[in-house]
């Protein structure tokens, strides 16, 4: 490890795109904040390419979605875990920040504890042990010195859960509000007519599947009753998908893939109908009230309420400890549902009231006005690295 006096050294794993983003605020946040200075090692993407880091290996080869996606890569996902830890163990960092991608994070911090405990090791971003599998916040402790989280009931449940250390930093979308509050003058195209609606059926292959006709069908069912304007905002990959979803819909749809047009459309939306993600937190904090629905597959719905332990799935609604935001799920996501509850939440009147009070509560739950969340994740990281270098 460096002494006291020279640059810290920081070996960083990201496994996803997510993670690289995260990534990237944090190397960031580390160079403005290290007194003497800091490199970096480790594995992430272009943002994280960005700040000065070389990749050990493409962040690519840690990517694998669904099950047959994971066996296919299973011996490169092994090869590059044994060159992670060799890479990490032959040359020990001064800290060892691993971002999400928990399957194979966990594994490197397990495997590098064992053979060097002297390594301090900060793991950013907390499971969903609050929903499933509370045992990984026990099982964590062992290889886990601080771990940061995004949501602020967090800490609470790792103590109650015998977990790791765990530090509220704040959830990165904190570090963007400003795309997501509206002018003035976009706040009066929220109160005009026809008011803009999103549809946002999620961002999964299953999720256009499953959801895609029935959000297409309830969307229909709310234009009858009142003029809608409709845009779906996508990720460029799956338009192709989406426009052959939407040409089967009885509403035109105006479809955005530009970051910049999605954070104008979230400015100037009235209402949501929605996917269960972090979407609606992101909705929550724009102040466009929601009506939120999902549906798992068969034998996922068979196994779900076995293994959930919540009193719902929208993330908004945990946040801020009620269910503000209306939820439809498995039998109740149909048409007649949700096209019922979305002409509610359009309408001014109880149900959009009590979002938007509940919306209101947001930045003070989540400390919106404290430093922002790459700035305290690093002030984190700093303090666990200072305290094995003295």
């Amino acid at each position: 490890m460096s002494a006291p006096g020279k640059p810290l050294d920081v070996f960083v794993v990201a496994g996803e795109e997510s993670g690289d983003v995260l990534g990237g605020a944090l190397l960031a946040a580390l160079k403005a904040q290290a007194p003497q200075g800091v490199t970096f090692r480790g594995i992430g993407g272009t943002r994280m390419a960005g700040q000065g880091l070389k990749s050990l290996f493409p962040m690519d080869d840690l990517t694998a979605i669904g099950f047959g996606a994971v066996l296919s890569k299973l011996r490169t996902i092994l090869k590059r875990l044994k060159e992670t830890v060799e890479a990490i163990c032959a040359a020990p960092p001064d800290v060892l920040v691993l971002i999400d991608a928990p399957d194979f994070t966990h594994r490197v911090a397990a495997k590098v504890r064992k053979r060097r405990p002297d390594i301090p090791i900060v793991k950013y971003v907390s499971p969903t042990v609050w929903a499933w599998r509370s045992g990984r916040a026990k099982a964590m402790r062992p290889y886990t010195d601080r771990l940061l989280a995004l949501l602020p009931f967090e800490p609470e449940v790792h103590a109650r859960l015998g977990g790791p250390v765990t530090d509220y930093v704040g959830h990165p979308l904190l570090e963007h509000l400003e795309d997501l509050r509206p002018s003035a003058e976009e706040a009066a195209r929220r109160a005009s007519d026809p008011p803009l609606v999103l549809a946002l059926p999620g961002s999964r292959r299953a999720e256009l599947e499953r959801l895609g006709a029935i959000f297409g069908e309830a969307l229909g069912r709310v234009a009858v009753e009142r003029p809608i304007e409709v845009v779906l905002p996508t990720l460029p990959r799956l338009v192709p998908k989406v426009l052959a979803m939407v040409a089967r819909w009885p509403v035109p749809v105006r479809i955005v893939t530009d970051a910049g047009e999605k954070h104008a459309v979230f400015r100037q939306a009235r209402a949501a109908l929605a996917a269960s993600g972090t979407v609606t937190l992101e909705l929550g904090l724009a102040g466009v009230p929601t009506v939120a629905a999902y549906k798992l597959s068969e034998w996922e719905a068979k196994i779900a309420p076995h293994v959930l332990h919540l009193t719902t799935v929208i993330l908004a609604n945990l946040v801020i400890g009620e269910n503000v935001v209306p939820e439809f799920l498995q039998k109740d996501c149909t048409p007649e549902k949700l096209s019922a509850a979305l002409l509610e939440t359009l309408a001014e009147g109880p149900a959009r009231a009590r979002q938007l009070e509940g919306f209101a509560k947001l930045d003070a739950i989540m400390g919106a006005d404290d430093a922002p969340p790459s700035q305290r994740a690093a002030a984190v990281v700093l303090e666990a690295a200072g305290a094995r270098r003295h």
